[in-house]
């Protein structure tokens, strides 16, 4: 699933190629997404310039004079900026038309989404773009949880968009264990977590994200985080840091690496 890194990649990519730029026409492939495309996207979009593309969580937001189109990518969506003369490919569901450019949402599992919030409506979007990552916040959420601080962080109640791959690597760099009961977290710790998070998203920025199966960004390249692990996906081999072994371990049904060495439980 794309993650923050990725949706922050994308934007990255798409936004110089068409802010300021007049919407010329929108087609709507396929609108069954996770909540039907609204039908009259053109009427509203036809002849609006694109004033900025920003980021809430894993929300992209474009706005417009009228409104704001959110774009969420779900479990494999893309976007990408393509000359309009290419041709469709199966599982392209959306496509926005800036003349000679196009930019699609292709979308195989048809779990993203594409919906508009006037502007008439204030600036209250959904509660899926809150959340922040102070230590403040980590540790006032985490107090009284009694959830595993792996899934804790997963779920999104402190920060949204720490997918699988960061969870690890972020508990990692902060020396934290992931079956360490949230609530049981001290306020150094929560400090430690809270920065280890934010390296390790800009890291994976920097990297262009992770690609397990479907991530590419708009020019069709996978993201390169992959590479920089170093707990994830690395199951028996030796630690960077210390050479023990790594362990894997499921929760919650994902898989959970770690070095039992440097986050002692």
């Amino acid at each position: 699933m794309p993650e923050l890194p990725e949706v922050e990649v994308t934007r990255l990519g798409i936004a110089p190629h068409l802010e300021g730029r007049r919407v010329s026409a929108v087609k709507i492939i396929d609108g069954r997404l996770r909540w039907p495309v609204p039908s009259n996207l053109n009427a509203l979009l036809s002849g609006q310039k694109v004033y900025g593309i920003e980021r809430r969580g894993k929300y992209l937001l474009m706005e417009f004079e009228a409104g704001y189109l959110l774009l969420h990518l779900g479990m494999t969506g893309t976007l990408r900026v393509l000359p309009s003369s290419d041709t469709l490919k199966p599982h392209d569901r959306v496509t926005f038309e800036f003349g000679k450019l196009s930019l699609r949402l292709h979308d195989p599992r048809k779990f993203g989404a594409v919906l508009w919030h006037p502007k008439s409506k204030g600036p209250n979007f959904s509660a899926e773009f809150e959340g922040d990552l102070g230590t403040d916040v980590l540790y006032q959420c985490s107090r009284k949880r009694s959830v595993a601080v792996k899934q804790f962080l997963l779920a999104g109640q402190a920060v949204v968009g720490v997918g699988n791959i960061y969870c690890s690597e972020s508990l990692f760099e902060a020396g934290i264990h992931p079956a360490k009961a949230a609530g049981k977290l001290t306020r150094p710790q929560c400090s430690r977590l809270a920065n280890a998070v934010r390296l390790i998203l800009k890291k994976a920025i920097a990297a262009g994200g992770s690609s397990l199966k479907d991530f590419v960004n708009s020019e069709g390249d996978p993201g390169h985080f992959m590479v920089q692990t170093k707990v994830y996906d690395r199951k028996d081999q030796p630690c960077k840091v210390c050479k023990t072994p790594i362990k894997q371990i499921v929760q919650g049904q994902r898989s959970t690496y770690f070095c039992p060495q440097c986050q002692k439980r």
